[in-house]
């Protein structure tokens, strides 16, 4: 039996948005969003600027990188 299956490689736009994104969230308290978009590929998002992400956004995120500050003082 063979399987097929197709690999595709992210973009480079994704890593650019990955990088936006662990750059923010060195400096946020908020959770830092890499979201899939039809018009430009990916992009970063910072859950602060949304209090909590709305549905449709929900469902595009591919990959988070979590706030980097704590506020336990």
């Amino acid at each position: 039996m063979t399987y097929f299956t197709q690999c595709t490689l992210p973009s480079r736009n994704y890593f650019e948005a990955l990088a936006t994104a662990e750059q923010r969230a060195l400096h946020s308290f908020f959770d830092q969003h890499v979201i899939e978009d039809d018009e430009i590929g990916y992009r970063a998002v910072d859950e602060g600027d949304y209090n909590a992400l709305p549905p449709h956004l929900a469902i595009r995120v591919v990959h988070t990188v979590h706030g980097g500050m704590l506020d336990e003082f």
